[in-house]
């Protein structure tokens, strides 16, 4: 645990973009541009920024930029942009060649009612990405929704566990990890594909959600029960050392902390924190969406931020008012809408 409480911004995205030296070493080896599709949604601003302070010669961001505070931000630290709809094949062909790719663009919230979009966008955008940068080394990053809710007493899916996505968010992505695989084995793409469970932070994540249902003393609803949780600043560190990892045919893995979590037990240790108890309904379900993150730790080595230091984190952050991204994760819905 920490001395004390992350209190700003600032020092926020300072702690999730300081690159270890393990980061710094592997950033030294990538050779040429790289570019972060869809750089301004709520994991790429970082990832670019740690790029550029491990050292990356040129870090290019793409985006819609539909707030141009980000743009403006993302150049203030070093990241080229290039202000780009992907979906428009003229924009997508006219984008320079860069020969590392981060495809982090997607659509899940509002993807309940607005299903054509998810599916452009998070099936049939990934395959034209895979088409223009068919020579680059691709690291797509995909969603654990893939999977189908496992056992909570049996542990979580692993790279190799049957999928089955609930709902059309979720079907949409094993959609875009389809065609993600069809092209890389094709054209001989070396490509990563990273199931990410719930990145978080104090502006988002689960830990936010039910914190922040403490101070509004609103329900928690426990049927679902058990989740994973992996402090996106490990999150991107883990990406900022994934292109040795690219493959053909395209290697898939699991990015989330290894710990299976308890709702009701995360909601009672933030009570304690926010000295304000917590309003539990239901009861947890025998089955959750849960991730195998052996691989993952195989890969990357042990999380740096426990879930125990997130937790203290964020009561401190929501007590006291921080600021917050607005997008509430869904992490208790099990219909798969979003």
């Amino acid at each position: 645990m920490t001395a004390g409480p992350i209190k700003t911004e600032e020092e926020l995205i300072q702690q999730m973009t300081t690159p270890s030296e393990r980061v710094k070493e592997a950033v030294a080896k990538i050779k040429g541009d790289i570019m972060i599709l869809g750089v301004a949604g709520k994991m790429g601003p970082t990832l670019a920024e740690l790029l550029v302070r491990a050292g990356a010669k040129s870090v290019i961001g793409v985006a819609r930029f539909s707030k141009p505070d980000m743009k403006d931000y993302l150049k203030s630290v070093g990241v080229k942009t290039i202000k780009c709809d992907l979906l428009d094949d003229q924009a997508l062909a006219d984008l320079p060649d860069a020969p590392n790719i981060y495809m982090m663009a997607g659509f899940k919230f509002g993807a309940t009612g607005n299903e054509p979009m998810t599916w452009a966008m998070n099936t049939m955008l990934p395959g034209k990405v895979m088409q223009r940068f068919s020579g680059s080394r691709v690291v797509y990053i995909s969603s654990g929704n893939v999977y189908n809710y496992t056992n909570v007493s049996e542990g979580g899916a692993d790279e190799s566990s049957e999928v089955g996505p609930i709902g059309e968010y979720a079907q949409s992505r094993l959609g875009g990890e389809r065609l993600v695989q069809f092209h890389a084995e094709r054209h001989g793409t070396p490509t990563l594909i990273v199931r990410l469970f719930y990145a978080t932070e104090l502006r988002y994540g689960i830990v936010l959600d039910i914190a922040t249902k403490i101070r509004e003393g609103k329900e928690i609803d426990l049927s679902m029960g058990h989740v994973n949780q992996i402090w996106q600043g490990d999150a991107n560190s883990a990406l900022a050392r994934s292109f040795p990892l690219c493959e053909s045919p395209a290697r898939i893995i699991n990015l989330t902390g290894k710990e299976i979590l308890s709702v009701r037990e995360i909601a009672r240790k933030l009570g304690k924190l926010m000295d304000k108890a917590p309003k539990l309904v239901g009861t947890e379900s025998k089955s959750a969406l849960l991730a195998d993150a052996t691989a993952c730790e195989r890969a990357f080595g042990p999380t740096t931020v426990s879930p125990d230091q997130i937790i203290e984190w964020v009561a401190w952050w929501v007590s006291h008012g921080g600021e917050t991204l607005g997008k509430p994760t869904k992490y208790e819905s099990r219909t798969g809408r979003f």
